[in-house]
């Protein structure tokens, strides 16, 4: 089993920054990659952004620009840095690994 803890979302204003942390615990061996997806209300969950183990990443082309990821490979973590936020960000953000989700974090961007 693997356990990820979120923590890092809120409200915050159109053009505001946020970062979200997600942290795995439990049976997790080498793991490779390590993404962020979101969820707006009455559309599909989507993949925000994703790193690898050696540092490659790849962005949603609605967020390129703004936001970035990264990883503590040592501490199993992973960061997603949130610039000039939009209301169009507001969803849950949930942390994947292989199979495993974290239970997600809201973002609210008001306008």
């Amino acid at each position: 089993q693997v356990q990820l803890v979120e923590s890092g979302g809120g409200l915050v204003q159109a053009g505001g920054s946020l970062r979200l942390s997600c942290a795995a615990s439990g049976s997790i061996g080498s793991i490779n990659a390590m993404g962020w997806y979101r969820q707006a209300p009455g559309k599909q969950r989507e993949l925000v952004s994703a790193i690898t183990s050696s540092g490659s990443t790849n962005y949603a082309d609605s967020v390129k620009g703004r936001f970035t990821i990264s990883r503590d490979n040592a501490k199993n973590t992973v960061y997603l840095q949130m610039n000039s936020l939009k209301p169009a960000d507001t969803a849950v953000y949930y942390c994947n690994v292989e199979d495993y989700w974290g239970q997600g974090t809201l973002v609210t961007v008001s306008s």
